[in-house]
Formats: structure tokens, C-alpha cells, sequence
């Protein structure tokens, strides 16, 4: 694999980590919506990551292989029934005074937030080393 490459695979990581890390946010922050424009309640969204050839202009030049990186496969929604919360004077309270709230866990989705703010640190760094490398080899060529 050519450094180059590497800066491939190491980018495509962030654009992965990145895309979770918005659904995170997106998830915290309507974790109390109780009504959407599709109706009924927000639903929690997933990332499903799978592995991607990874396109270098530059693998014509050195004829190597390419890396394998990571993509974002699908986003799933969560089709469980909704929490159901007794209050009654609430404007989205059914007949009985019960409202569907999202099932979203703030701890749990921080905590996978944390999870992403890794990965992507660590995307970053693995593209310094890599820019690094390709500084110090130059600095030979010279």
C-alpha cells in the first residue's frame, strides 16, 4: 500500500465517523420531539459502516494496490414502539393521555459520540503520520 493510499483509507474513515457523529447529534437533539412532519415521534438513526475500495488518483502513477477504507452502507431508523409517557395536558397526549416519546438513551448516544470523536482523532493522526512521511522522504530526495 502507498502512503498515498493510506491518506485514502485514513479519509474515508473521517467521512464515516463524521456521518455518525451528525446522526448522534441529530438523535440528542430531538430526543424529546414528540411530533414530526411524518407524524408521530422522532425515530433514533443508526449508521451501518461496511469496508469500500478506496479511488486514488494516484494509483495509475505508482501502480499499487489500493487500500480498503470504510463507508456508510445504509441509515437505519429505529422501528420500535415508542416510550409512552402519562401526561396528560400535553398537546400530543392520545385519548387516554399518553405520549410517544423516542426511545433514545442521551447516556448511551454520548458515549457512542465519545466512540466517534475517537475514531476520527484517530483518522487524523494516522493522516499526520502518513503527511510526515511523505515530508521526510522529500527531505531524502533532496
Amino acid at each position: 500500500m502507498s502512503l498515498f493510499s493510506a491518506l485514502s483509507v485514513s479519509s474515508s474513515g473521517m467521512t464515516a465517523q463524521r456521518t455518525r457523529a451528525e446522526l448522534l447529534v441529530e438523535n440528542l437533539a430531538n430526543s424529546e420531539t414528540t411530533r414530526t412532519p411524518a407524524g408521530g415521534p422522532y425515530r433514533r438513526k443508526d449508521a451501518v459502516f461496511t469496508t469500500a475500495d478506496q479511488d486514488s488518483p494516484f494509483s495509475s502513477v505508482f501502480q499499487s494496490e489500493m487500500g480498503t477504507g470504510v463507508r456508510v452502507a445504509d441509515i437505519l431508523q429505529d422501528e420500535r414502539e415508542p416510550d409512552r409517557r402519562y401526561l396528560p395536558g400535553h398537546p400530543d397526549a392520545d385519548t387516554e393521555g399518553y405520549v410517544a416519546f423516542p426511545r433514545i438513551n442521551p447516556a448511551e448516544d454520548m458515549v457512542d459520540l465519545l466512540g466517534a470523536s475517537r475514531g476520527y482523532q484517530a483518522n487524523v493522526a494516522a493522516i499526520s503520520a502518513v503527511k510526515d512521511m511523505i515530508a521526510r522522504s522529500i527531505d531524502l530526495l533532496k
